[in-house]
């Protein structure tokens, strides 16, 4: 249902959320400058802030505004997306459009449009076609957040180029002082000079508000980072620039993303908003039929750490795209082969995935990082010992696909000229989906992954995927914003520090109790969980290096962190050792009809409830940071009247994630929508529970 209502007004405008918990409040100040507010039930959420954006060569859209025109409506409808958290998701908000006029300079126009929710606030600029307007450059957008204290923050580096840094907790007025530790030595990355930090950016203020800043729709604009002035709490936003420093090339009609702001006096709120997917535009593909989600395995992790193989099939390190590798000398290590790839092949069709993922199957893998080099790959050439298409048809009698892996090595030139012809190879073989990779510096030289240019690159790769059917799972790409709704073949992206850092560092106990606050407030995300064997001393690589959680920990990744695409990303032997556990990640859901967040605190725990879509099964997963704590868990979202077997898989009493990290429990209970549970957790660990009706 639809419900809206209009009126006009040239005053300084005040709206309120649908449940009338947020007030908006905008005005034009005495000197021309356009000011919005924020409040959280009569607290201070935004203080006044200026919007506003400085216009290459041109005067800016920054001062001398009055406003011409105002409208206001109220939109309470709902909609159902291909995949989700939620079969069906409310969209309900009030909206003020305010138009803006610059007498002095020939009544240029700008529209400013908010839509305030239940859950938060949503503003973007807005730039009409106008006789004094066409083209233009954006030197800088000038959109500030004042914040009201010196809120508790979880942060990341502001970079053009990656955002796979670990997270940092503190205060804001910390953060200038930890700013170089924090940031990492990661491959390819450009730190912003001045003090700046990522989106997501989740607080807690000492009030208990918890706020999140983001953006929503990023299409043909560059990324949003945050610079931070520690000593008066106020934000504001910076611009990824391209090769020659500028920020952004328009042309009216157009508009900048939407700038967001969650805001909830209940951490689980902010996991159960929808506010970002709410923002961008549905599908605009006709038939979606194809896109399903997807639980696969991959010859991935044994590059990592067992040593056992290379992505490499050569031990030359200057190979050139136009040479015979048949007459490479093989390095006796390469992964991809024929013989291995069939032994997953088997494993993913005895224990029911649909994918089998091959990492290092074509040529280029010998010299491809770090070079800068442009034609590294051609995305159709398999190296000497992987057989397309005897590969392809074993994987086909099997009833399990090969899932392709295009690593681009950050040359996006390379791969939009070989786009079309990589994508026909895949539907030819029978790939359905891809996983691309984007490590190392963006060719064309100069330009960011979080930059305009690369942008408007991840957007037309999806849609030229979409034209042969292709999901995409996107690694080392800018992070999202919601797109997933407009390109649903967008499944997964990475985007963050995930699974691969266990073996490079490792992942702080908390990580993933701040990732579903931060990273995964934008979209689903490839995390890659599952990993049975934590201590990778058992490789005898000479290292000793661990995975910071306890087994059932990674079973509590297919429920805290939501994705369509899920990977049992260990080496299938250890699901092998483990075959009672490893039932969960055979059993658990994908997609789902209702979420329920039963519990949660950034940095410290989070416990979510699911039903999976169109069947009378749900699954719950609990997660915790380094220390110990009892889950309190509530099971009166089940239907009444009914009994059910709950598995529940736990942390053993002596187990956790640095000591006895393997050591769990299974154990069957029957439950009903009356029942409770208090579930223990291991320091850095978590459960899982599978519940049938009985």
């Amino acid at each position: 249902m639809l419900l809206m209502s209009f009126y006009n007004s040239i005053n300084a405008q005040t709206i309120k959320s649908p449940n009338k918990d947020l007030t908006l409040k905008f005005e034009v100040n005495n000197q021309g400058i356009a000011v919005y507010q924020l409040e959280y039930k009569g607290k201070s959420v935004i203080k006044p802030s200026k919007l506003g954006l400085e216009i290459k060569d041109v005067p800016s859209f920054m001062e001398g505004f009055v406003v011409s025109n105002t409208e206001q409506k109220t939109v309470d409808a709902s909609w159902d997306p291909i995949m989700g958290e939620q079969k069906t998701i409310k969209n309900n908000y009030t909206e003020l459009l305010v138009e803006l006029k610059q007498p002095e300079v020939a009544n240029r126009l700008l529209k400013i449009r908010f839509r305030l929710f239940n859950d938060g606030l949503g503003f973007r600029y807005e730039f009409p076609k106008q006789p004094n307007l066409n083209y233009f450059i954006i030197k800088e957008e000038h959109t500030e957040f004042q914040l009201a204290g010196n809120h508790k923050i979880f942060w990341i580096p502001g970079d053009y180029d990656t955002n796979e840094y670990a997270y940092t907790t503190s205060k804001i007025t910390e953060i200038p002082g930890l700013m170089e530790k924090a940031t990492i030595f990661i491959n390819s990355q450009s730190p912003i000079k001045n003090i700046a930090i990522q989106t997501p950016s989740m607080m807690k203020t000492e009030d208990g508000l918890y706020i999140n800043i983001h953006e929503a729709a990023l299409v043909n604009y560059p990324a949003m980072s945050l610079n931070v002035d520690a000593k008066t709490f106020k934000m504001s936003s910076h611009l990824t620039p391209d090769a020659v420093g500028n920020k952004g090339y328009m042309q009216t009609n157009t508009q900048s993303p939407w700038r967001t702001i969650v805001v909830s006096d209940k951490a689980t709120e902010i996991l159960a908003s929808k506010l970002i997917l709410n923002l961008n535009e549905p599908t605009k593909y006709k038939d979606v039929s194809w896109i399903k989600p997807m639980k696969y395995i991959g010859v991935w992790w044994e590059y990592f750490v067992a040593g056992k193989s290379t992505w490499a099939y050569g031990t030359e390190t200057n190979v050139k795209l136009d040479q015979d590798f048949s007459k490479l000398t093989p390095n006796g290590k390469h992964g991809a082969t024929n013989e291995r790839v069939r032994e997953y092949i088997d494993f993913a069709s005895k224990h029911g995935f649909d994918a089998v993922l091959v990492e290092g199957w074509n040529i280029g893998w010998e010299d491809w990082i770090g070079n800068w080099k442009e034609n590294v790959f051609d995305f159709v050439t398999p190296y000497p010992d992987f057989d397309v298409e005897a590969l392809r048809d074993y994987a086909a009698s099997k009833n399990v696909r090969i899932m392709m892996h295009h690593e681009t090595s950050a040359s996006a030139t390379n791969y939009e000229r070989r786009l079309d012809r990589a994508f026909q190879f895949m539907k030819d073989n029978n790939y359905n989906a891809v996983k691309t990779g984007y490590v190392g510096k963006i060719i064309p030289r100069g330009e960011h992954h979080d930059g305009q240019w690369m942008v408007n690159h991840f957007i037309h790769v999806a849609e030229r995927a979409a034209d042969y059917k292709v999901m995409i799972n996107s690694h080392e790409a800018v992070r999202p914003t919601g797109l997933n709704r407009t390109y649903p073949n967008l499944i997964a992206q990475e985007s963050a520090r995930g699974t691969e850092f266990e073996a490079m560092g490792g992942l702080t106990p908390e990580h993933t109790t701040i990732l579903p606050f931060t990273r995964l407030m934008g979209g689903p995300m490839d995390f890659t969980p599952g990993i049975f064997q934590t201590d990778l001393t058992y490789y005898n690589t000479g290292g000793n290096q661990r995975v910071n959680t306890t087994l059932t920990k990674q079973l509590a990744y297919y429920i805290t962190m939501y994705s369509p695409l899920q990977m049992a990303a260990d080496i299938p032997s250890n699901y092998e050792r483990f075959p009672d556990a490893f039932q969960f990640i055979k059993d658990v859901a994908l997609d789902w009809d209702n979420s329920y967040i039963l519990e949660a605190e950034p940095g410290d725990y989070i416990t979510i409830a699911r039903k999976a879509k169109g069947k009378n099964e749900w699954f719950v997963g609990g997660i915790t940071d380094e220390n110990s704590r009892t889950s309190k868990i509530d099971f009166s979202y089940l239907p009444k009247g009914k009994k059910y077997i709950a598995t529940i898989y736990a942390d053993a009493k002596d187990a956790s994630w640095n000591n006895n990290p393997q050591a769990y429990t299974v154990k069957k209970l029957m439950i009903t929508s009356r029942s409770k549970l208090k579930q223990f957790i291991a320091p850095g660990g978590g459960f899982a529970i599978s519940i049938k009706e009985k």
